[in-house]
């Protein structure tokens, strides 16, 4: 049989498993589940006859080589930082990898060796990356063949908790990382081209320039930047567009709300609270707030925010308890972004029940024959319930389907690489339209327009 070595038994994991295994027969397949928990490992595999679960430590450097030495091609569902060390022993021992992580400057180096060898080391084919290169592609690339000349990219993805589960005032439930939600946008301006001129949002302005997004039966949303949307300018080949813009999908009125632990420091990375252990979820919102003898923590917060007692930001922070002095914190050392977290998984986890929801939505301005015009393109895939979620279809599909189409020599190509070449992204998203993530194209008049809503 043939053998594909799954590292890393997280959550996006389930749905790329349950491909493989439901092709296990046709396609002569053996899976191998390798986690540092072997019960995570075994639970995916579920028992299933083609499938084998293992204890792996991937900094266990022989059992992670023999793992490796043993398979026919590697999927590695690791932390992004962690792909490397599996990509070092594929190249050693000349097998093809998928990943579904942005291509580190480490995984490039790895580029010409790789060639050599006439490995496949496929990167980015998850959802955001991965979903939106192909989907974009896919579209840029038949505008070009039509004799069309781009103008404007604009590219959205939002993980959402799905209507009939949003049950609190944020209309949002973790359905990634918690963590990378809480400092998301940090660490530089957010970068992009708005009608020909360089535009640069910082962080403490961000989530106050959105952009509104209307999708057909889901209603309205509303987009905040992502840091740096410039480098998908050489990727897609959009050297003289004039506007290249990418972002984050969230419900409307989310930013504005999550501008307050912005202002207030909370989302902060990068110092620890002293006796942060100890500290209630009051101590820590009362800790970003001037001393008063008398005003009370709600009453300081809501005059040093300007926030009516009647506005709706008001109720959504009570919601999350941050004024309760008897939940405590219970991380030592803990940065405010750590605390946060901790808060906000209290009250936007994901019931087993509940389904998770993932949008994406591009905007292609382009000009053919002396005309402007402009395609919309939108997809909406609701998950099943906490397990088989919408992150983990739209992650663990794209995934499954390169690495099989990699073992059985559809996809040849060399290198490190990522999906945005045509006879890589065409029968992939033909495959996923047979799973029910199918784009709907709209077209609609040519505006252009910046996120201020005006031309400059």
């Amino acid at each position: 049989m043939r053998k594909i070595l799954v590292i890393g038994a997280g959550k996006s994991t389930a749905v790329l498993v349950t491909y493989f295994q439901d092709k296990s027969v046709s396609e002569n397949l053996h899976i191998t589940i390798g986690d540092i928990s072997i019960d995570q490992a075994k639970e995916l595999a579920a028992n299933h006859s083609n499938t084998t679960a293992i204890a792996l430590d991937i900094f266990n450097k022989s059992a992670r080589e023999e793992a490796i030495k043993d398979a026919d091609i590697v999927v590695s569902m690791l932390p992004a930082r962690f792909h490397i060390e599996v990509a070092r022993d594929c190249l050693q021992f000349n097998k093809s990898m998928v990943t579904a992580s942005y291509v580190s400057p480490e995984m490039q180096a790895l580029d010409g060796e790789v060639k050599k060898k006439k490995l496949v080391f496929m990167n980015e084919i998850g959802v955001d990356p991965g979903i939106d290169h192909m989907s974009a592609m896919h579209v840029i690339d038949r505008i070009r063949d039509q004799g069309g000349k781009m103008l404007l990219f604009e590219s959205f993805t939002g993980g959402l908790v799905a209507p009939e589960s949003d049950t609190n005032l944020w209309n949002y439930k973790f359905t990634w990382n918690p963590r990378n939600v809480v400092v998301a946008g940090q660490g530089s301006a957010a970068e992009f081209l708005q009608e020909g001129a360089y535009k640069y949002i910082p962080y403490h302005k961000l989530f106050r320039r959105t952009e509104f997004l209307e999708v057909e039966n889901y209603g309205r949303f509303e987009a905040y930047a992502n840091r740096n949307s410039l480098k998908y300018q050489k990727i897609y080949g959009l050297d003289d567009v004039l506007t290249l813009y990418r972002g984050t999908i969230r419900r409307v009125g989310f930013s504005k709300a999550w501008n307050i632990f912005v202002q207030l420091g909370m989302t902060a990375d990068d110092y620890t609270l002293t006796n942060s252990e100890d500290m209630s979820y009051r101590d820590f919102t009362n800790s970003f707030l001037a001393y008063s003898p008398s005003d009370s923590v709600e009453l300081k917060l809501r005059h040093y925010l300007k926030i009516d007692q009647d506005d709706s930001i008001w109720d959504k922070l009570v919601e999350l308890d941050i004024f309760n002095p008897n939940k405590k914190i219970g991380i030592p050392n803990a940065t405010p972004a750590m605390v946060l977290q901790k808060i906000l998984m209290d009250k936007w986890t994901l019931n087993e029940d509940d389904k998770d929801m993932i949008v994406m939505y591009h905007k292609f301005g382009y000009e053919l024959e002396g005309e402007r015009k402009q395609i919309d393109a939108t997809m909406v895939c609701v998950g099943q319930n906490q397990k088989y979620t919408a992150m983990a279809k739209t992650v663990g599909l794209p995934v499954a389907i390169a690495t099989l189409k990699i073992l059985n020599k559809d996809i040849t190509t060399p290198g490190v690489q990522i999906p945005i070449q045509k006879e890589i992204y065409t029968p992939i998203l033909e495959e996923l339209e047979t799973y029910g993530i199918i784009f709907k194209e709209k077209e609609r008049e040519y505006l252009g327009y910046n996120l201020d809503g005006v031309k400059g």
